[in-house]
């Protein structure tokens, strides 16, 4: 098996330095790519494009998507053979949406701030949405890795056919905040009638519980 991880905004390979060793250690291929999240020239277009081309060659991949990564997903698998789509707290867009649409058309904001209400972790800073369950170490060394996500990244629209039909599954966070478990719910089953499975965790949850999501991966 080969598993295909593809990071959220930003496209920071390193996202997935911790599950990626679980994989091989299980006796399989996996490759983190490592996406120009910052360059005002590609967009998921072009992330699948180098996603694809990572990937030549395996016939028994497995995708793995999170965050902003749902956006290049189907993308990729217009373009190889997917044997398996796993999304992590990802976005899941409609065929011809852009990720800028996709905050409207889910109404994700509202789904934010009522479950920061009943969480009473307040308003929306990095800390508190992104790293509040992240040991301080590994918070740390990410800092120098992270990058912020190019404007085409959101305004580029997904021009997918369909989802693929091919086995997919949606894994949530039981504590995102950002996206919120039971917003993941709503809107997986709204958009591919799929029930997500959940594992303790926040939004970067391969960072949070790499050894949940690699056993899920595995399975």
């Amino acid at each position: 098996m080969k598993y295909v991880l593809v990071p959220g905004a930003g496209g920071v390979a390193w996202y997935w330095n911790r599950v990626v060793p679980l994989l091989k250690s299980a006796g399989h291929k996996a490759i983190a790519v490592d996406l120009p999240g910052d360059d005002e020239s590609a967009g998921p277009r072009e992330y699948a494009d180098i996603v694809a081309s990572a990937a030549a060659g395996a016939d028994d991949v497995v995708l793995v998507a999170q965050s902003m990564g749902g956006f290049t997903a189907p993308l990729i698998c217009e373009r190889i053979t997917v044997r398996e789509l796993v999304l992590v707290n990802a976005m899941i867009p409609l065929p011809g949406e852009s990720a800028g649409q996709w905050w409207g058309h889910v109404d994700s904001a509202t789904a934010q701030r009522e479950a920061a209400d009943i969480g009473g972790y307040g308003e929306f800073d990095t800390a508190t949405y992104f790293l509040h369950d992240l040991p301080d170490d590994v918070a740390a060394e990410g800092e120098p890795h992270q990058r912020a996500e190019a404007d085409i990244g959101f305004t580029q629209t997904c021009d997918f056919t369909a989802w693929p039909s091919i086995p997919i599954r949606v894994l949530a966070g039981a504590d995102d905040r950002f996206f919120p478990v039971d917003f993941q719910r709503r809107v997986a089953r709204e958009r591919l009638s799929i029930e997500p499975d959940v594992l303790p965790g926040g939004h970067l949850l391969a960072l949070a519980n790499p050894a949940g999501v690699a056993t899920y991966l595995l399975a």
